[in-house]
């Protein structure tokens, strides 16, 4: 493969140490003559060859771009320092909170750097014994527990298994007693849980296996399926998608096995809501909400009555009632209200648990099923509580808590009494004490006021000269909430300072911030974005030579698009598994269900020029840019692995400044989630390295 050479030169001006000059060889990159015309307008994609995932020549450009990437990688002379930091820090004790199923109370485990975390159990007599270990289901870690569900007496499991990253998923029944596989193994499971009536069978969801690539071949029918225990998967029952055809399908039983809830999409907002009575044999499927509009979802039922979270009628949520008999959206009658702060429930105990975001933090109240309030669940801080969910007869119910500087714990609330203990604390070598973590709000572009939480340690000297992390999303009413993480744990021991802006897209304050944030309003997220910085900067808490930028997903569009249009704000720019061609994501796998938030090309001649105006991919030019490492997975079937791989051949053919313009592949991986641990080890330690290297820093303090 013809190489070109780029020179690469790093100041090091905090250090005053000498110009260092390395030598990077980008593979070519061939350009093809594909154009495609909208509206009458032209538009080429020279790298349209990239998207055959499955071509020896794909394959070979990955193998040629990773060796560029891990030869620069391997030149950075505090790479393995970082290594061992970050492998000491990870390697504690992370056990999961417990759940009882029939006789058994099972729990997660994970000794410190096992690649994937083990469940256990132990019975009445506390006897505990591995009961699924995921590190055995491959040898290098990348195949992965999904998630698992248990009968309603507990005597049967069914498990899901990812392979490679993929969403598509295997669907393994166990005897939980022999904990012998039972039955067929399902396959081509996707964008699906499991769902048990009593001890029969269950429901799931999926599409058709696509004609061409499994990866990257659009996928746009969703269907609901039962799978009877002890009959072949071909024989499964089509409950809801033969006629109808939808995007998103997901169908569930209620605690009291009373009802089977389906929920129906064709965008990631939105959703039609259907039951079905599982108490009479051959009962229609009786519809609620018969649109899009709003999104439903029905969290308990109880004496005939159906307990609904929704925000029809109300941005921010609320937890409406309805007779089953008569369930439309007509005869709903308000639970608990709409308040001023964004609504998620869960129940647990015999109660509800209302959880709010109160500008992005948590705050959680105890209702009983007639709507009355019991009590404010006192927490153990400013940050995020999650959990709060269990069985009606459970006495005692988990939560935990974390923010920025507090390692995950585990708490046990007394469901009566309220009260609260800690029930896991992990052994982090992190001294929290050492660090602060503060809220501030600015102001954007448009006047918006954006909260956002800058964390570093205590006495950090504001000079304009501290490495900063910028992290954000800013899509599909996603709430970035304070959390622990020891990669970033890690980038702030070393002196870094974390920012994480809670910008327009996002769930943080209702639909309506949602909205905001969405198809010709989503420059709004850029300039969120971009006005973060600026504060950063102004108030010498960083400088453009020491600011990084970071997302994934939509989040890495966030990134791709900044970097596009202000490459002079940031040195370092981190788009992970980024949407970053917008005039085609929803051609791809699932991709058109992204609609809500983007539009698509094909929608009007508006919004295609306004795609065209922000698109990462379309809009690299002749410019100086960050240094840049775009990351992504081979097995990215999500948000496809194109994407990254065309932006960073546009990036190496147009950058004309002597930053690095890189990409990490990493090869069985998908968009993320099941990563072995040492994938996940090496990969934060390559983007911290990539950064502190590229803002002229030669060592760790």
């Amino acid at each position: 493969m013809t190489l070109l050479v780029a020179t690469l030169i790093i100041s090091c001006k905090n250090e005053g140490a000498k110009e260092q000059v390395a030598d990077i060889q980008y593979p070519e990159t061939k350009k093809g003559d594909v154009v495609d015309t909208y509206f009458e307008v032209e538009v080429a994609d020279p790298y349209r060859w990239l998207e055959d995932d499955r071509s020896e020549e794909t394959a070979a450009w990955v193998k040629a771009q990773n060796e560029v990437t891990y030869g620069y990688l391997a030149q950075i002379p505090f790479r393995d320092q970082l290594k061992k930091q970050m492998e000491e820090a990870w390697n504690y004790e992370k056990i999961g909170a417990p759940f009882k199923e029939g006789k058994y109370t099972y729990f997660f485990k994970n000794d410190g750097l096992q690649n994937q975390s083990i469940l256990y159990r132990k019975d009445e007599a506390g006897k505990e014994e591995v009961f699924l270990d995921p590190n055995k289901f491959s040898t290098d870690g990348t195949t992965s527990l999904g998630s698992i569900d248990f009968s309603e007496d507990g005597s049967k499991a069914a498990y899901a298994i990812s392979e490679g990253g993929s969403d598509w998923r295997k669907v393994i029944v166990l005897d939980t007693e022999t904990k012998e596989v039972i039955g067929d193994t399902l396959v081509d499971v996707k964008f699906s849980g499991v769902s048990w009536f009593k001890n029969e069978g269950f429901y799931y969801s999926s599409y058709d296996k696509p004609a061409g690539s499994e990866l990257s071949a659009k996928t746009d029918q969703h269907k609901l399926f039962y799978h009877k225990l002890g009959t072949a998967q071909k024989d499964d029952t089509l409950i809801f998608g033969k006629d109808q055809k939808r995007r998103y399908v997901g169908g569930y039983v209620t605690g009291d096995n009373q009802f089977l809830v389906i929920s129906a999409a064709n965008s990631t907002y939105g959703n039609e809501l259907y039951i079905k009575d599982l108490t009479k044999a051959a009962s229609p499927i009786v519809t609620l909400v018969n649109n899009f509009d709003s999104s439903s979802s029905v969290l308990d039922s109880k004496d005939g009555k159906l307990y609904i979270e929704t925000d029809f009628n109300a941005p921010n949520s609320r937890i409406v009632t309805v007779d089953a008999a008569k369930p439309q959206q007509a005869n709903w009658t308000d639970l608990i209200p709409e308040t001023e702060n964004v609504l998620s429930p869960t129940k647990g105990g015999g109660y509800i648990f209302a959880s709010y975001l109160k500008d992005a933090v948590s705050m959680v109240k105890q209702y009983d099923y007639t709507g009355k309030e019991i009590r404010t669940i006192e927490l153990p801080g400013i940050g995020t509580a999650s959990g709060f969910g269990g069985k009606k007869e459970d006495t005692t119910l988990y939560y935990s808590f974390t923010n920025y500087i507090t390692p995950g714990t585990i708490y046990a609330l007394d469901v009566q009494k309220g009260t609260s203990s800690v029930y896991e604390q992990p052994k982090v070598k992190f001294d929290s004490s050492q660090y602060e973590s503060k809220q501030v709000f600015y102001t954007s572009k448009d006047g918006t006021k954006v909260p956002m939480i800058i964390t570093y340690k205590k006495g950090t000297e504001l000079n304009g000269k501290n490495p900063t992390m910028l992290y954000a999303y800013g899509g599909f009413n996603v709430s970035l909430t304070p959390s622990f993480s020891i990669a970033n744990a890690i980038w702030l021991e070393n002196g870094g300072v974390y920012a994480v802006p809670n910008l327009r897209g996002g769930g943080e304050y209702g639909k309506a911030w949602h909205v905001a944030g969405t198809k010709m309003q989503k420059q709004n997220v850029f300039d969120d974005f971009i006005a973060a910085a600026q504060y950063l900067i102004d108030n010498k808490y960083t400088s453009s030579d020491f600011l990084a930028i970071k997302g994934g997903s939509n989040g890495g569009l966030l990134v791709g698009a900044t970097m596009t249009q202000r490459p002079d704000l940031m040195k370092v720019a981190l788009p992970a598994v980024g949407v970053l061609d917008m005039l085609r994501y929803h051609t791809f796998t699932a991709g058109a269900g992204w609609a809500y938030d983007y539009g698509t090309a094909e929608d009007s001649k508006e919004m295609f020029e306004y795609l065209k105006g922000y698109s990462p991919l379309h809009n690299v030019k002749e410019e100086s840019y960050p240094a840049t490492m775009v990351t992504t997975g081979d097995h990215d079937d999500r948000v496809v692995p194109a994407h990254s791989f065309k932006f960073a051949a546009e990036l190496q053919a147009h950058n004309k400044g002597t930053n690095p313009m890189l990409i990490r592949i990493e090869t069985n991986a998908g968009h993320g989630a099941g990563k072995s641990i040492a994938q996940q080890i090496q990969e934060h330690v390559d983007l911290q390295a990539f950064t502190l290297y590229n803002m002229g820093i030669k060592k760790l303090k």
